[in-house]
């Protein structure tokens, strides 16, 4: 068990130790700095808003006759 350990640690242990950083990079065409977007301005959520009141139901009869389709003769 001791060997299987040390077969796995010590790579790892010895890869940490020898990766150095890569050197950071500066670039004035990056995507992050160029901005094609209009600035967001704030709107109020409930901006739209209009109160109603429940109301009694109308006849049904009268809407359903005027939304079918006509009889044709």
């Amino acid at each position: 068990m001791k060997r299987l350990f040390l077969v796995v640690a010590m790579p790892l242990a010895v890869s940490g130790c020898a990766s150095t950083l890569p050197e950071v990079v500066t670039v004035a065409d990056s995507p992050d700095t160029v901005s094609d977007a209009r600035p967001v301005h704030y709107q109020s959520p409930i901006g739209g808003y209009t109160h109603r009141v429940p109301v009694d139901p109308k006849p049904w009869r009268d809407l359903n006759d005027s939304q079918a389709p006509k009889k044709k003769g």
